[in-house]
């Protein structure tokens, strides 16, 4: 690795980039839906808002705060079909 290569990549670490207040926004979104909403709900609700992104950006940055989207519980059904015939005598 090239020595300035190495020192830009070493600066760029302590920076922030930019996205801080999307950050806020993404995660207040997310916990005010308990966790239902993915990233591309997510991204309709900010363009709502007003906040144009690009939805690659918005999954991207929820990647990094580990948000995923729950997904819709399934219900039981005993039902398992028809198990024969059955003659009533």
């Amino acid at each position: 690795m090239a020595r300035s290569t190495f020192y830009y990549n070493a600066k760029r670490l302590g920076q922030l980039d930019g996205y801080d207040t999307i950050r806020e926004r993404i995660c207040k979104i997310y916990h005010k839906h308990h966790g239902r909403y993915g990233y591309r709900r997510i991204t309709d609700q900010l363009h709502a808002d007003g906040i144009d992104i690009n939805h690659k950006t918005v999954q991207k940055l929820m990647g990094q705060m580990g948000l995923k989207a729950k997904r819709k519980r399934q219900h039981y059904r005993s039902y398992k079909g028809e198990l024969g015939k059955i003659h009533r005598i």
